[in-house]
């Protein structure tokens, strides 16, 4: 057991080392940044990648024949691999490079609109981001299909039992994140995938919260969809993945028109490229899908084995110090999380809390997190969201902690 914790270690200080924004201060304090769900921090690796593209190959993909035009393209196609290779997709025309997360929700969801009619039923969990709610509830309002909701528990764990009952034939999507981007819960997914290909439903899996922690096997857990977004990985804003099954991704129209997802054009008839140009319209963020391979070569560096076993600790010694504060409470206390701690102290809101600390260097994330639904079941009006990552540190949450103690003397 000794070699194995070893082997697990992080060399913390040289891992920090690499992200310039965790050297400055705020507020005249030296920055602890915990509102990583939202968006991690990026290394200077992914930095000097996004330079370098700036810098010395800046032009246009695909069809150009001069220089920077075909460097720019194996780049781009390279990061595609990358991207490939770390979900384990079966094929590179598997992956498509979307703005996010949210864009490869909205995309699934547009396509379906063709192949859902009026008494068809969707399933979603009640653990959802807005973003993958909002897309399906619009689904529905052009289809005529059902919404059915997979409810969740006071631990903040979804009740599987409850989505065996409402499974049916009618049954034609299931939708639902990995982990919780409010409480860090991390959902059942292999039971549910199982269980909804049993009815022949297509599953979609929101990846935004996990991919930071769990390197997901797109094969392995037969999901038919999976996204997930480069903001959150150590990569930039506005760039993500779509993974689809190549059947199914050869079943949905095209979600945008534009260059690039052209066969041919006239005016009597358009016909459609092959994947994944398909449903890639227009001029891509092509710095931003390098990069985003850039950042994934980053972490699997590091290894997401000690990323997680690391992240544990982390999400333990957190629990635990928080805990001893009088009046705290925490929600989401699944036995299965990431290193999420969503919180509130009784009598006081938690805007007050993130903006004292905020004071003091320390991000937080206050509110609904866009999961709006999680916080009516639990009757608040939000929680103090701390999220950790790889880079953190136990003295950081140390700091945290006093400055909650510090934020409660002052509002009580």
């Amino acid at each position: 057991m000794k070699v194995a914790a070893e082997n697990l270690a992080l060399n913390i200080e040289n891992i920090r080392n690499d992200f310039p924004i965790l050297k400055r201060k705020v507020n005249g304090y030296p920055l602890v940044y915990f509102d990583n769900a939202a968006t991690s921090q990026t290394p200077q690796q992914v930095i000097d990648a996004i330079v370098d593209y700036y810098s010395n190959y800046n032009a246009n993909i695909h069809r150009g024949v001069h220089t920077l035009s075909q460097e720019a393209t194996d780049k781009y196609e390279a990061a595609r691999k990358t991207v490939q290779t770390h979900f384990n997709a079966a094929k590179s025309h598997e992956i498509i490079f979307t703005s996010g997360t949210t864009h490869g929700i909205n995309l699934v969801a547009s396509g379906f609109a063709s192949l859902l009619e009026e008494g068809d039923e969707v399933i979603v969990s009640a653990l959802e981001h807005h973003s993958n709610i909002v897309p399906w509830q619009m689904l529905c309002e052009k289809t005529g299909a059902l919404l059915k909701v997979i409810p969740m528990n006071n631990e903040g764990e979804l009740v599987v039992d409850k989505f065996q009952q409402l499974l049916s034939n009618k049954t034609k999507v299931v939708f639902l994140n990995h982990v919780s981007n409010a409480l860090g819960t991390i959902n059942p997914i292999e039971k549910i995938i199982t269980e909804a290909h049993k009815v022949g439903a297509a599953v979609l899996i929101d990846g935004a919260q996990a991919a930071p922690h769990i390197k997901a096997d797109v094969q392995a857990l037969d999901v038919d969809f999976y996204v997930a977004s480069a903001h959150k990985m150590c990569g930039p804003t506005g760039v993500g993945v779509l993974y689809g099954k190549e059947e199914w991704l050869n079943k949905l129209p095209p979600y945008q028109g534009g260059g690039e997802m052209i066969a041919t054009v006239s005016f009597e008839k358009t016909t459609y490229a092959d994947l994944p140009h398909k449903f890639e319209a227009g001029t891509p963020n092509i710095c931003g899908g390098i990069a985003f391979g850039v950042a994934l070569d980053y972490m699997n560096a590091i290894g997401f084995d000690k990323i997680a076993s690391y992240e544990e600790e982390l999400l333990h010694y957190g629990t635990e110090k928080l805990l001893k504060i009088e009046g705290l409470k925490i929600y989401g206390t699944s036995t299965k999380k990431t290193a999420v701690i969503s919180f509130n102290i009784e009598g006081i809101h938690p805007y007050d809390i993130g903006t004292i600390v905020d004071k003091l260097g320390i991000a937080v994330r206050t509110g609904h997190h866009c999961a709006q639904p999680i916080m009516d079941f639990y009757k608040i009006p939000g929680t103090v969201r701390a999220s950790f990552l790889f880079y953190n540190t136990k003295e950081e949450i140390d700091l945290l902690v006093e400055a909650v103690k510090r934020a409660k003397s002052m509002l009580q």
